[in-house]
């Protein structure tokens, strides 16, 4: 079996000439905004505290603008808490879960890492709805009597939920979404969701280690009036003294935060602010996942995890190989050589599909990325592909 290519060898002469501008298609840490350099993050709050009159200044700064970009109500508060976003998820389920009957759904592997938690670690007893990889379960059926937990997009399925239509407005349980690949580039109906998590590392192509929670009334109601018969770690305590710790969400987060990450997110978030909102970056999300669809179409090998076009992420878009008499080893080793080849040359960075999911390779569209990147990345997956079978 011949050697893959070291970086900067001359390949075959079917090798294309152009390649994406920037290579960054991973699904976390995602790629930085367009124009983004070191030098262009504000530096005035690094080295000092988060505490003081500037520090919780630029921390309310990053709130204020994740509000107003995702057009959350006043009525749901904003905090940046610990941990990314599981961190997020982890607080919540601690914190809220144990008043009533729980369902989670899970048809990826962090809904089964929510599954775990709930089962393991915390032992609620919960519902448990499921759906293999590249497909949603039935959510109509979830009983909303039950607090339900789920994910808004599977980031390593491609299966995204395509509206909260199932969600019903006199639902007696809470809703709790893990959005974090889903935020700033899906439409998500606020009043429908009760929790909603993210990190800002996916879409917004930011540093890591924070994550961000949402809350809605119920939420708060739910957090004042309830607590839980498990121990409850500081990190993850929203409350003091039978009320919601207010200043968690305008900026006085629980543990110290990187003023550097939330500069690094001011900056995302006001490129985005820049190019036109939400909309806009719908709109980008969107014309990528459109571009790597014609390019799949056109390469007989590859094809969609997610088979229905109307569950298929637009972020982190998941390909499998379409020749099903492959052993699954071989397709891991396939996509292997793939991903490696196409790092070697510097076309395309971190694309291979998540470890806990089916073989193949994974690709990211969030708003970040540039259309015209995904497009001088086709030739190279057919190129790769070529290399790695025949070797």
């Amino acid at each position: 079996m011949s050697e893959h290519p070291a970086a900067g060898a001359v390949a075959p002469a079917n090798r294309p000439a152009a390649k994406p501008a920037r290579p960054h298609f991973s699904s976390g840490p995602c790629a930085k905004p367009p124009g983004w350099s070191l030098d262009r993050l504000a530096a005035e709050s690094l080295g000092r505290s988060h505490r003081s009159k500037l520090g919780k200044a630029r921390l309310k700064r990053a709130i204020d603008l994740t509000r107003e970009i995702l057009g959350v109500p006043d009525t749901h508060r904003i905090g940046i808490v610990p941990g990314s976003d599981t961190g997020a998820v982890e607080m919540v389920m601690w914190s809220m879960l144990g008043a009533r009957p729980v369902t989670l759904a899970a048809w990826e592997s962090f809904g089964e890492g929510w599954v775990t938690d709930a089962v393991k670690q915390l032992k609620i007893d919960p519902a448990v709805v499921k759906a293999p990889y590249g497909a949603l379960p039935d959510l109509a059926a979830i009983d909303q009597d039950h607090d339900v937990i789920f994910t808004w997009n599977g980031t390593t399925s491609g299966v995204r939920v395509p509206d909260g239509d199932w969600i019903s407005d006199d639902r007696g349980g809470l809703t709790i979404a893990d959005a974090t690949s889903a935020v700033f580039a899906m439409e998500l109906p606020w009043d429908k969701l009760d929790v909603t998590t993210f990190s800002w590392q996916k879409v917004m192509g930011g540093e890591g280690a924070h994550g961000v929670i949402i809350l809605g009334p119920r939420a708060v109601e739910r957090l004042e009036s309830y607590t839980p018969a498990w121990p409850l770690p500081k990190i993850f305590r929203m409350t003091k003294g039978g009320k919601l710790i207010e200043g968690i969400f305008v900026g006085e987060t629980i543990n110290t935060p990187s003023m550097l990450a939330v500069e690094d997110y001011i900056f995302a978030l006001e490129w985005a602010q820049g190019i036109g909102g939400l909309p806009a970056l719908l709109a980008r999300s969107n014309a990528n996942a459109a571009a790597l669809d014609r390019i799949v179409q056109r390469l007989p090998w590859l094809g969609h995890l997610a088979a229905d076009p109307a569950t298929r992420s637009n972020t982190s878009v998941c390909l499998k190989f379409t020749d099903d008499t492959l052993p699954v080893e071989a397709q891991a080793a396939l996509a292997k050589k793939i991903a490696a080849l196409l790092e070697a040359e510097d076309a395309a960075y971190d694309i291979g599909a998540y470890r806990d999911a089916p073989p193949g390779l994974r690709i990211w569209c969030g708003a970040t990325v540039d259309t015209a990147d995904i497009e001088a990345l086709g030739p190279w997956l057919d190129w790769a592909w070529s290399q790695a079978s025949a070797s």
